[in-house]
């Protein structure tokens, strides 16, 4: 086998033509009260497992925080080192942002897939929305845990949070539409070419990144949100994303065409037109982001030296959209 060929072998996220392909999630139940539900909506029966880090499980803590239902939902944080055993649980003293499973104590996030299904064999992902009724996991799909904290606990929630949605109805088709370029093109874009394991498969991947970048930079310059003038899930799913991109993705995953900080003012100015919103700059934790990819990923860092930049300052006060 030749030296190359060895050395492709330590991707193990990519296949074997270098493209990055992400594997579907595997817990894909709701929270609801449609009869023969398992589970149905009450106030302290979930708790939420999360990394700082991952901007998929950001998402889900965005909403949770947005909505108001910190006291409705419970909340674990893993550490932002990820090993061979995966997300490891620490306490706040040894990893500040830190928070343990209070449920079980237990030593990785693993350890709950397992405690859900002793035969499963699949990924040990974030965010894990868990069931202490039931002990069991109930979703471990972001996309589908942000629309379960959209709606399902509102009963519990005052009349300024309970009113609010992030998936208007006539809005949804449009959203829908927004979410599945975006996802495909940029949420996972950045992944499929820091993956990448070969030049063609890099460069594909990457100059599709751009082209989306392209795109949202333009309806940014005509519209101050991705689905006209109003706050979704389309522009809460994205946001996560970009928050990591200049301190991340543009060096670390080789996303270096451009950077939103110097060259897409109306992302810029949507970026921090979001983190200014009331309860939004508490859920970045940019030690955690910036440490688990570069201390993580020894593959594409081997050195664990971590950057100093973070990125734009989104405290900054906001500019109009740039025409």
């Amino acid at each position: 086998m030749s030296t190359q060929s060895t050395d492709k072998n330590i991707y193990k996220w990519a296949s074997g033509d270098g493209e990055f392909r992400r594997k579907p999630s595997t817990f894909r139940n709701t929270i609801s009260k449609e009869e023969g539900s398992l589970f149905t909506p009450e106030k302290d029966r979930y708790h939420l497992y999360i990394s700082h880090a991952c901007p998929w499980a950001h998402r889900t803590l965005l909403v949770r925080s947005l909505k108001g239902l910190q006291d409705i939902i419970g909340l674990s944080v893993v550490d932002y080192l990820m090993g061979p055993k995966g997300w490891k649980f620490s306490t706040s003293e040894a990893t500040p942002g830190c928070i343990p499973d209070s449920l079980y104590n237990s030593e990785y996030a693993r350890d709950l897939y397992f405690k859900a299904n002793p035969e499963y064999d699949g990924r040990f992902t974030v965010p894990i929305l868990w069931d202490k009724k039931l002990e069991t996991i109930v979703n471990n799909e972001s996309s589908e845990i942000i629309r379960i904290f959209n709606e399902a606990f509102d009963e519990f929630l005052p009349d300024h949070t309970n009113r609010v949605t992030y998936y208007p109805e006539n809005l949804r088709k449009d959203i829908d539409q927004v979410n599945e370029w975006i996802y495909e093109t940029i949420n996972n874009g950045v992944y499929k070419s820091g993956f990448a394991t070969t030049q063609q498969a890099y460069e594909t991947n990457c100059v599709t990144l751009f082209k989306s970048l392209d795109r949202v930079e333009k309806i940014l310059t005509e519209h101050e949100f991705l689905v006209g003038e109003t706050f979704t899930e389309a522009d809460i799913r994205l946001w996560t994303t970009i928050i990591r991109f200049d301190p991340v993705y543009h060096g670390h995953f080789k996303c270096n065409i451009k950077s939103i900080e110097k060259d897409y003012p109306n992302i810029l100015r949507w970026t921090r037109q979001i983190y200014q919103l009331p309860h939004v700059k508490e859920t970045v934790h940019m030690d955690h982001i910036k440490k688990h990819y570069y201390m993580s990923h020894v593959n594409i860092n081997p050195t664990q030296v971590v950057p100093l930049g973070n990125g734009p300052d989104l405290a900054n006060p906001i500019i109009k959209k740039s025409l």
